[in-house]
């Protein structure tokens, strides 16, 4: 079927799964789940798998091996793009992100080289500052308190060298748009406009080539 955005049952869904997240209501409300928040997020991908690769969606059940939080069900429907991207609903909204969210130690040695390197270095500088003007935010998941040992503490790029991770991110609170065909535009908007920052991450950091990491 054809994108139309996401129904108010959808964000309805989520409400009321934050309220009682239990299995009980998750049986009693899967229905809406499958056709109102899963069936449009397939159709999304579908529709966007030409340019940005094909999509898979995150199962709903969180992990809860090292949780401390038992609550089973997550809160929000995931989804990613094989040729890079990450999209997620919520009660909040829409969101959309880009870029490497964990590195392994092999990619963060050569991003922190790179980003230590002054070409390259200041390369990405510039496309996050270009990004920002696009009300992107660029930041990374997991950040060190000061420099990583070897480099000093008065880097001109100091805050991008802590970071272990870095991605592109932007979100859309609710409104009556995201129960629209346009809310699709808005996703490929912000995907093309982070695209600079996957090419960068490719070029100077590029798959981990430690075994077992993929």
């Amino acid at each position: 079927m054809a994108f139309r955005g996401w129904p108010a049952e959808a964000l309805e869904f989520f409400d009321g799964l934050e309220a009682d997240n239990s299995k009980t209501y998750w049986t009693a409300h899967k229905s809406v789940y499958d056709n109102d928040v899963r069936g449009p997020m397939n159709d999304l991908l579908s529709e966007l798998a030409a340019e940005f690769g094909e999509g898979k969606i995150f199962r709903p059940n969180r992990d809860l091996r090292f949780s401390a939080d038992k609550s089973p069900y997550k809160t929000a429907i995931g989804a990613t793009l094989s040729a890079g991207g990450y999209i997620q609903l919520s009660s909040n909204g829409l969101a959309s992100g880009k870029g490497m969210y964990v590195m392994a130690t092999d990619q963060l040695e050569r991003y922190r080289q790179a980003v230590d390197d002054d070409t390259s270095g200041r390369r990405l500088e510039a496309l996050i500052e270009t990004m920002k003007r696009d009300d992107i935010d660029v930041s990374g998941h997991d950040v060190l308190k000061t420099a990583p040992k070897g480099y000093p503490r008065d880097h001109p790029r100091l805050d991008l060298l802590r970071s272990k991770g870095l991605i592109a991110w932007k979100e859309w609170p609710v409104k009556a748009w995201l129960g629209k065909p346009v809310a699709k535009d808005r996703v490929i908007e912000f995907l093309r406009a982070a695209q600079p920052l996957d090419d960068w991450l490719d070029a100077n950091v590029g798959p981990s080539r430690l075994a077992n990491v993929r």
